[in-house]
């Protein structure tokens, strides 16, 4: 678990999840409105035991490509929402 996510102890504002790949998406409010932060972890199992991890393989990375663009989409569309809620 990162320290954002310890620190703030919530939950995401929103989650991708594709082939135990996951993209959390962390919104968090300033002085300048909302900003987000993102975190990617891959799931999988050692033995009997669920891990995270922040290893990628190359099959990986054009899902984890697309699920960041996904995620970038998101948050724009979250931006320009505060931005017309805003106004």
């Amino acid at each position: 678990m990162s320290n954002t996510e310890e620190s703030a102890n919530t939950k995401p504002a929103h989650k991708i999840r594709r082939a135990g790949i996951e993209v959390a998406i962390w919104s968090h409010t300033g002085d300048k409105g909302p900003w987000y932060n993102v975190t990617v972890n891959r799931r999988y199992k050692q033995g009997e035991e669920w891990k995270d991890g922040g290893s990628f393989g190359a099959d990986d990375l054009l899902p984890l490509a697309k699920m960041l663009d996904e995620a970038d989409t998101w948050i724009a569309s979250q931006q320009r929402q505060a931005r017309q809620n805003a106004a």
